[in-house]
């Protein structure tokens, strides 16, 4: 790849290693996704600067960054908590690059006015940080990242610091802002609906190695690990299916499938999928297990209930149902799936 970002991070910390390759296109938006300590700060501190190379490799528009310096390098950077000086007007915040840079104070101060007025922001430009709501801030910071032209554009869990009741309005802005840009982008979230929205390819990442990637739609149809599963709100088991059965390795138990299938495989459903009985139900649901509460929770208008067993899995029910079926921790329920409801595909 000649243009965009071409990398593979090689980082030994101690016992962990990360060993991850990435690469993001011209006006690409590619996020980050892992559980903590899998890697993702220190790849994205990496592709900084910020994190020395064991090995590997920084290309940048085919022009080759591993040993430069962090301001030799055309990469702009949000940190998580934006990190903008208390000081500094909105203004100056942003011109601070360019003037790094060597630009003269009107030149950077023009340009920094262009790129508020582009972010919407061109009111504020007087504007000191503690006066700015979050999602102003999170604008200044993109704004001050831009400001340097950078190649790649690296953003730290840019929403993690706005309340629930912003974060949709300005994830919905930034996806515009990410739409017109011509550099790479690599986001680095914990939550999957930030990836889904504002990313055009997932990387995963797990135990300092890539583990999956794709678009976010193929992520979430096809997890390749418990994590993205859970983090998609998928059950996920991979087992060796012999025609409309799955034998799920470990378990000892199967998942009936709604065709015949071969091999090694992943099978996955829903939670929303699972019905749970304290009676055996009558008739012969294709997939039934024998399982234990382990434990409830509640979330918006659902209740989630944790079960274990043969087949470990999670079941989202009614707080009605809930009550009806007066589970507690040890349980026993039985649990239900129609084969159509199950997924399956090669592993």
């Amino acid at each position: 790849m000649s243009a965009g970002l071409d990398a593979r991070l090689v980082v030994d910390r101690g016992e962990f290693r990360l060993d991850a390759a990435l690469r993001a296109r011209p006006g690409e938006v590619v996020a980050l996704l892992g559980p903590n300590g899998a890697g993702k700060s220190t790849a994205l501190r990496a592709l900084a600067g910020l994190e020395s190379l064991t090995g590997g490799h920084v290309r940048l528009d085919g022009r080759d960054v591993t040993t430069a310096p962090p301001e030799r390098r055309p990469v702009g950077m949000v940190f998580q908590d934006y990190l903008l000086f208390d000081h500094l007007s909105a203004l100056d915040n942003v011109a601070f690059g360019p003037r790094c840079a060597g630009a003269g104070r009107a030149e950077a101060r023009a340009a920094a006015a262009r790129l508020l007025e582009r972010v919407g922001l061109a009111a504020f430009a007087r504007a000191r940080p503690r006066a700015l709501s979050g999602g102003q801030a999170q604008r200044v910071a993109l704004a001050r990242a831009l400001a340097v032209r950078p190649r790649l554009l690296l953003l730290d869990e840019p929403l993690a610091a706005l309340d629930v009741h912003t974060r949709a309005g300005v994830r919905a802005e930034l996806r515009r802002h990410l739409a017109d840009l011509d550099c790479a982008t690599v986001l680095v979230t914990h939550d999957p609906l930030d990836a889904m929205v504002l990313a055009d390819r997932i990387t995963v990442v797990e135990a300092g190695r890539v583990v999956q990637e794709g678009a976010p739609g193929d992520v979430a149809q096809h997890p390749r690990t418990g994590y993205v599963a859970r983090l998609v709100g998928l059950n996920l088991y991979r087992g060796t299916a012999h025609g409309t059965r799955v034998e799920v390795a470990g378990a000892g138990a199967e998942v009936a499938l709604p065709e015949p299938r071969a091999g090694e495989v992943f099978v996955a459903f829903p939670p929303r999928a699972v019905a749970l009985y304290r009676e055996r139900p009558d008739g012969s649901p294709r997939n039934l297990w024998r399982l234990r509460t382990e434990g409830v929770e509640r979330f918006g208008d659902q209740v989630r209930v944790h079960l274990d067993g043969p087949l470990p899995l999670r079941a989202d029910i009614t707080p009605a149902a809930l009550a009806e079926l007066r589970l507690d921790t040890g349980t026993p329920v039985w649990a239900a799936v129609k084969a159509a409801e199950v997924r399956c595909y090669p592993a």
